[in-house]
């Protein structure tokens, strides 16, 4: 192992049984029961007395007898097939009989540990979102990072499994205890220190939620028989925690853009954790790894491997020891297959209570608490001030329009082409910067150049973009792109940073191609159709059908019948995706920007000179100098709709914008020695 395995190739889906697993710690504490007995069935009683090396092999040797057998009866039981209920919430047959029969823990009472937090929403919930991803980025991480934002109301306690129902019937009495004395406003004030950075809650408020804390802490020790300790610090929200001390004033000016005055739902919500792997790093699968050797771990896509920073020794350089949340094996696996998560990526969130449920935004039915108070409608919300409304109203829809990456020809010229072709035709590479191939199409390469592909940097500033939006944690709902090459790629590449790829296919609407005056040639660009692009390896729909269809496009169409156009594509694309859906992903031209957003703010078309003037730079009077792109590659503009008066404004991107510089052409025979 002197060195890991490369982890070339597409991350695959998440495998749906960790998702399944995430759903409640009981769920899964079921799971280990029957897997115990399907175990049990595996070989008559004196293979206990047999070493667990020749247990195993037994095992491996009987699978698919063993399936049958086990099948066969407990269908024929009067009770619910535990196999079969497996099966029905979706777990593959291979994961339900194999996922945890090596775990060497299967057997051990190892109760979870449970906590209660207080957790933010609605606009608030965003900002500081937005604070996690800024002060990642800029300030490197910490402490703070390992948790999502909440206010800790019991600090960690364990619970017996069969007594996990009587907590959340303690924490929707507690709940239904404190409803009305919990505060409509909670105030948050900032606090700096050499090490720390947060919000804390003045003492009137604060006594109301210790006082709800308190009350979960006793219906716990009277209903599940646990211990629970509520929290006797002050209450406090924290941004950021064990940071460098040069990163405190870059922090400071990130926690200043919060407004914690924002409307927010406040829930108190119940995790649980793994007691065993506490303070341990946390590393999520990328790519599936099958083991060389005897002491390697199996890696899944979607799989948690947790890790102990104290006990690597053993390890060689690019591989780590660590053991699988899926499989509660241990060995060691190459940690370039891996990426760092937070923490909390696998705790389990089992029921939240909401207080101010006027106020919610995405509500969800987590169990008796979400919208529901004990399968009782809640009291109707008291009337709030206009400016309360105000702060309350929230985004139904947005819509993220994005320029295409760098194309090819923006570099190397019209006759980048030419460079490119041997004297048969053949393309191939003349400089690092080309295309590394050219897809298939009907008209041959010839058609490349009305519609060029992306250079190998728009390739890379395309895939940054997406890395970008997977970080900044937006959720992509659909994608629609011009049908320009150069748009269908990087709309490509977004997808598959956002692992997205393989689940969402790009509709292509023509009425987003770019202003055909500003198209070379006389006649209408060669593009490629929605089947030829598919038969060229891009996922994209073939039912989709768009507001205009490719003949619509005409040659030097004039710039009213082209603001039109968008229009009418920008009607048809908001209108045939449903409400709360998401973000609409846009991948155009840089004038979309301009023409694709207008409509949507309700603002007449700009003058055709302004709207030139600002896509484009002009070149000055009595120039030859062609005219260029005002608007860099992976240029962005975001528009949200109001769910209150469902108007639409501009609002921040969610990713900050791509800058870098040029890099000029450079010949190694210009420093061969002169004669």
């Amino acid at each position: 192992r002197a060195q890991p395995p490369g982890a070339a190739g597409p991350a695959l889906q998440e495998l749906g049984s960790r998702g399944a697993c995430k759903q409640d710690i009981a769920f899964v504490r079921k799971i280990k029961t029957g897997l115990r007995f399907l175990r049990s069935l595996a070989s008559p009683p004196r293979a206990y007395l047999l070493t667990a090396a020749c247990r195993q092999e037994a095992m491996a040797a009987g699978e698919t007898q063993l399936y049958a057998k086990v099948a066969g009866k407990l269908r024929g039981r009067s009770s619910p097939a535990l196999l079969d209920a497996l099966l029905g919430m979706g777990f593959p047959a291979h994961t339900a009989l194999r996922c945890h029969r090596d775990d060497p823990s299967l057997d051990d009472p190892i109760p979870q540990e449970y906590a209660l937090f207080l957790c933010p929403g609605g606009p608030l919930r965003d900002q500081l979102q937005a604070f996690w991803r800024d002060s990642q980025r800029q300030c490197a991480r910490n402490r703070a990072h390992e948790v999502f934002p909440h206010v800790t109301l019991c600090d960690f306690f364990t619970c017996e499994d069969q007594n996990v129902e009587h907590l959340y019937e303690a924490l929707r009495r507690a709940g239904d205890r404190a409803l009305r004395a919990f505060p409509a406003v909670v105030p948050l004030a900032l606090h700096s220190s050499g090490s720390y950075l947060g919000f804390f809650i003045s003492d009137g408020p604060a006594d109301a939620i210790r006082d709800f804390a308190a009350a979960f802490a006793s219906e716990a020790s009277a209903l599940a028989d646990c211990s629970v300790k509520p929290c006797s610090k002050q209450l406090h929200l924290t941004l950021a925690h064990k940071f460098y001390p040069h990163h405190q004033r870059t922090l400071q000016q990130l926690a200043r853009a919060i407004h914690p005055g924002l409307g927010c739902q406040w829930s108190a919500a119940l995790y649980s954790r793994d007691m065993r792997f506490v303070h341990y790093q946390t590393l999520k699968v990328l790519f599936q790894y099958k083991p060389q050797n005897v002491d390697e771990l199996v890696l899944s896509p979607g799989d948690f491997i947790f890790v102990d920073p104290t006990q690597q020794d053993e390890a060689s350089e690019g591989w780590v020891i660590g053991t699988s949340q899926l499989t509660g094996c241990r060995g060691f696996l190459p940690e370039n297959y891996t990426e760092r998560v937070s923490e909390c990526d696998t705790w389990v969130k089992h029921r939240t209570y909401t207080f101010n449920l006027a106020m919610d935004l995405n509500p969800k039915k987590d169990g008796d608490a979400s919208g529901r108070r004990n399968g009782e409608s809640l009291p109707p919300p008291a009337p709030r001030s206009s400016l309360q409304a105000l702060q309350d109203a929230i985004v139904r829809k947005s819509v993220l329009v994005v320029r295409h990456g760098e194309r090819v020809d923006q570099v190397f010229g019209k006759s980048w082409l030419q460079q490119s072709s041997t004297a048969d035709g053949k393309y191939f590479r003349p400089d690092l910067n080309f295309p590394c191939s050219l897809p298939q199409r009907a008209g041959g390469n010839k058609d490349f150049e009305s519609d060029p592909p992306l250079s190998s940097c728009g390739v890379f500033q395309a895939r940054t973009a997406g890395e970008a939006l997977l970080d900044s944690g937006i959720r992509v709902a659909s994608v629609f792109a011009s049908p320009a090459l150069r748009c269908v790629q990087t709309a490509k590449h977004i997808l598959e940073e956002l692992r997205l790829g393989k689940k969402m296919k790009i509709r292509v609407e023509p009425g987003l191609f770019e202003w055909t005056q500003w198209e070379a040639g006389k006649a209408a660009p060669a593009l490629m159709t929605p089947e030829e692009l598919k038969e060229a390896g891009f996922d994209v729909s073939t039912e989709y059908r768009p507001a205009l269809p490719l003949s619509s496009l005409l040659p030097a169409e004039s710039y009213e019948e082209y603001v039109a156009r968008c229009a009418v594509s920008m009607q048809r694309i908001v209108s045939s995706c449903p409400a709360d859906a998401g973000v609409i992903l846009i991948v155009a031209h840089g004038s979309a920007l301009d023409s694709c957003t207008r409509p949507l703010l309700g603002l007449p078309p700009r003058e055709c000179g302004d709207f030139t003037q600002l896509v484009r730079k002009t070149p000055r009077p009595g120039s030859d100098a062609p005219s260029c792109a005002q608007i860099p590659s992976l240029g962005m503009c975001f528009c949200e709709e109001s769910k209150e008066d469902g108007c639409w404004a501009l609002a921040s991107p969610p990713v900050k914008t791509l800058t870098h510089g040029a890099n000029s052409a450079f010949s190694w025979r210009d420093w061969l020695p002169g004669p």
